[in-house]
């Protein structure tokens, strides 16, 4: 008898093991089932929280004007918000899938007319003379040449009709994400009350601090790099559609692209308005070139009227947020990626910039709730 009540310990803490991994394991069998299940909406959601954050200070102008109806206000801001973005965005991306049906088809049917290279093409140091000579080939035969490099251009116009595909998915995206917004902000009281208790948890005192620079942040980037690339791709792409240039949605979209990195537009604009001059009239030519200059110089005005509210962010850490992001999620994950390494960055700063009497405070007090 005396042996089995030693052994009994043993026994009691075995079945306490077995009973804390059942139970340990049932938990993460239904965080990685709830996960599994969110995980198409995270992007969506991210996107409308950023949203959210960026537009809550109209939210709260219109609340105050319509005395006090959050709902109202929140209808006032979905409404036009798709309505200036949505439609936009709708009849960019409809030209772009059009272009390139139009390009595919016509490479392949050998109808797709090239203008003849202007001899200054064999100026440009190293690849002018090839340059000239395959574009010369193509604006006389273009079935001819395609039929040299098959599989290149199989590969190439698979790849654009299942990016430009993508950009109807990602505009419905942006809707979604337009209402769950509105939704946000109309809750924005207990939401912003849930995630001060969050981040009190997880930071103590510098909870709200966190909260604010996050807020901060959102705001800076989704104003002054994403807001300012929208309009000027938005502007760009009605100049180009008034213009009838070819392609108008693809290229307002590589403008989209090269603003969000900071690259100046006049890198697309120029190739295009120098093309413009060649099948158009001088004047038309003239006028399209004008507003491809101020199109591209309208960020030194529209950057200090939106960053003059925000924070200094590298523009590297804004670039490698959005090319990381287009590539990680596409056309939506260019914004969020470039919101979301921001805040990255600037909660990482302000974490290193805390000091040592700081931390060792903070430390205590966890210790004392503890």
């Amino acid at each position: 008898m005396k042996k089995s009540s030693e052994l009994t310990p043993d026994v009691d803490f075995n079945r306490k093991i077995i009973d804390i991994t059942i139970k340990i394991g049932a938990m993460a069998i239904i965080l990685f089932w709830c996960i599994a299940i969110i995980k198409p909406f995270v992007l969506i959601t991210v996107w409308a929280a950023i949203l959210a954050v960026a537009l809550f200070p109209l939210h709260a102008k219109l609340t105050s004007m319509v005395k006090g109806n959050k709902k109202i206000a929140s209808t006032i801001i979905a409404v036009v918000g798709v309505a200036l973005l949505a439609v936009p965005s709708i009849n960019l991306s409809s030209s772009a899938i059009d272009s390139a049906q139009h390009l595919y088809s016509g490479i392949e049917e050998g109808t797709l007319k090239i203008p003849a290279p202007n001899d200054s093409i064999k100026e440009l140091p190293l690849v002018g003379d090839k340059l000239f000579t395959f574009w010369q080939a193509a604006s006389q035969d273009i079935q001819k040449v395609a039929g040299q490099y098959p599989e290149q251009i199989k590969s190439f116009s698979s790849a654009l009709l299942s990016g430009v595909a993508g950009i109807g998915g990602g505009i419905l995206q942006f809707i979604v994400s337009l209402i769950i917004a509105v939704v946000f902000m109309a809750k924005s009281q207990p939401l912003h009350q849930g995630m001060s208790k969050l981040m009190y948890r997880l930071m103590n005192e510098r909870g709200d601090r966190t909260i604010n620079t996050a807020i901060a942040t959102i705001r800076s980037v989704a104003t002054g790099v994403l807001g300012v690339a929208v309009i000027q791709s938005l502007i760009s792409g009605i100049g180009l559609m008034m213009a009838d240039i070819p392609g108008a949605g693809i290229w307002a979209i590589a403008v989209l692209i090269l603003a969000i990195a900071q690259l100046p537009p006049i890198l697309i604009l120029g190739p295009i308005a120098a093309y413009y001059f060649s099948v158009a009239d001088t004047t038309p030519a003239i006028i399209f070139l004008i507003f491809s200059i101020i199109v591209s110089a309208s960020d030194a005005f529209l950057k200090p009227l939106f960053l003059g509210r925000g924070m200094s962010i590298p523009m590297i850490v804004i670039l490698l947020g959005a090319i990381g992001g287009m590539l990680l999620s596409g056309i939506i994950g260019l914004f969020v990626g470039a919101v979301v390494l921001a805040l990255g960055y600037e909660l990482m700063m302000d974490w290193l910039s805390q000091t040592p009497d700081e931390q060792t405070s903070q430390s205590e007090t966890q210790v004392s709730e503890d």
